[in-house]
């Protein structure tokens, strides 16, 4: 039995990742294994169970049977985003009453339900949420403990080296790719467009392909048939952190389309926002946003963007456009991302017992250390690094030429 008994709160927030459902089962097995005698709920929902004090008891059926959880993908527990300091987006949907300030009663409910730790798996969004609600508990002497881990496909949470699911989401995606691009049978001059989630960072988006042109590289061929290599190939990959001059690429991959009757296109769904959101913007189209005042990608459609703009300049005679999106960031943690997720979720329980507050991760500016990460420090946006050995050797494998670094603000 553990020296000191405490009450420990679980949820979950944001997108879905590959790891939601798993971290929620590891830590409900680890709490059960080192500290039996502590009690532990979840918050429905995420922040807007917290709000509405919407929580139940884990049972000791529900821990005999937690292992279950990481065979499952999504939030066993549910999700929401909501974003404890947008008072007037929590006034609107419900979840405080006028007058009332979310912190204070998020911080109020903690206290009700006698939590002296609460752990929060989510992104960027979801953690400097968490931090805002940790500040606001030290500033007013509530003794309670902040400890998140850090979700989200994008792999964009600094200084996080390695987001939990995001492993996961790159091989889904590509895997979904693999029966997509079988359409470029489907019609001469065929134009495909997978279009993968990745607001800020293009880290999925290159890590797909690789993953998808890696496949490629262990399947048989015939080419006396017409079924080769390069048809199935990816042979463009657009992210934020490069600069797309389109009439170049046009050029290359018109080229492609003359000889081989097809052209497939990887673009995170964040390349070229700038670009997309300013002709909206001049036509007078209303761009909406998030509770966080992010520009809702699922409203423009990036995918159809590019599409439209290749298509005439490829001579295409059918287009396809493709989101993995949903179905990469549901899918259940694979071995490799369950490994990272046990492993933060021990390093969680052991700074819950020490009474250590901050996000779980590898910490890229202390040596990759793993550590509970200083929430001031968190940030999302995080950039991926287009100068790394395997995507320039992947640029090189496709024949795109390497393009301007764009600077991607945090």
């Amino acid at each position: 039995m553990s020296s000191s008994k405490k009450k420990v709160a679980i949820l979950t927030a944001g997108g879905h990742a590959p790891c939601l459902s798993a971290a929620v089962g590891q830590l409900i097995l680890h709490y059960t294994a080192q500290c039996p005698d502590w009690e532990i709920i979840c918050y429905r929902s995420g922040y807007k169970g917290l709000l509405l004090g919407d929580s139940f008891k884990v049972t000791p059926e529900i821990r005999a049977q937690a292992g279950v959880l990481k065979q499952y993908g999504g939030s066993v527990i549910g999700n929401s985003r909501v974003k404890l300091t947008n008072v007037k987006d929590a006034v609107k949907r419900g979840l405080v009453k006028e007058g009332q300030l979310p912190l204070n009663v998020a911080a109020e409910q903690l206290t009700k339900d006698g939590i002296d730790i609460l752990h929060t798996v989510g992104g960027d969004d979801t953690n400097t949420t968490a931090a805002d609600l940790a500040a606001h508990l030290e500033k007013n002497g509530y003794s309670l403990k902040v400890i998140g881990l850090p979700k989200t496909i994008d792999n964009d949470i600094i200084p996080i080296r390695q987001s939990l699911g995001a492993v996961t989401a790159a091989e889904q995606g590509a895997r979904f790719f693999s029966n997509v691009v079988t359409e470029l049978g489907a019609s001469g001059r065929m134009l495909i467009v997978h279009e993968v989630m990745g607001r800020n960072c293009g880290w999925l988006t290159a890590a797909t392909a690789r993953v998808y042109q890696q496949g490629l590289a262990q399947k048989p061929w015939v080419p006396g048939i017409g079924l080769v290599k390069k048809r199935y190939e990816v042979h463009a990959i657009y992210i934020p952190e490069m600069a797309l001059d389109i009439e170049a690429e046009a050029k290359r991959l018109k080229a492609l389309m003359d000889q081989q009757g097809n052209v497939s296109l990887f673009i995170s769904e964040g390349a070229g926002l700038d670009s997309i959101v300013a002709e909206m913007t001049a036509r007078g189209a209303t761009v909406e946003r998030d509770a966080f005042g992010h520009v809702r990608l699922d409203t423009i459609n990036p995918g159809k963007w590019f599409a439209e703009q290749f298509a005439k300049l490829l001579g295409a005679e059918k287009v396809l456009v493709q989101k993995s999106g949903y179905f990469a960031r549901s899918a259940p943690a694979n071995d490799e991302d369950f490994k990272l997720i046990d492993t933060c979720v021990l390093k969680a329980v052991e700074c819950a017992k020490a009474g250590t507050t901050g996000l779980i991760g590898h910490d890229e500016e202390r040596g990759n250390e793993l550590r509970a990460i200083e929430f001031p420090r968190i940030k999302g946006g995080k950039a991926f690094d287009v100068m790394q050995p395997w995507f320039q050797d992947l640029l090189k494998e496709i024949g795109q030429p390497m393009t301007k670094v764009v600077h991607v603000k945090h």
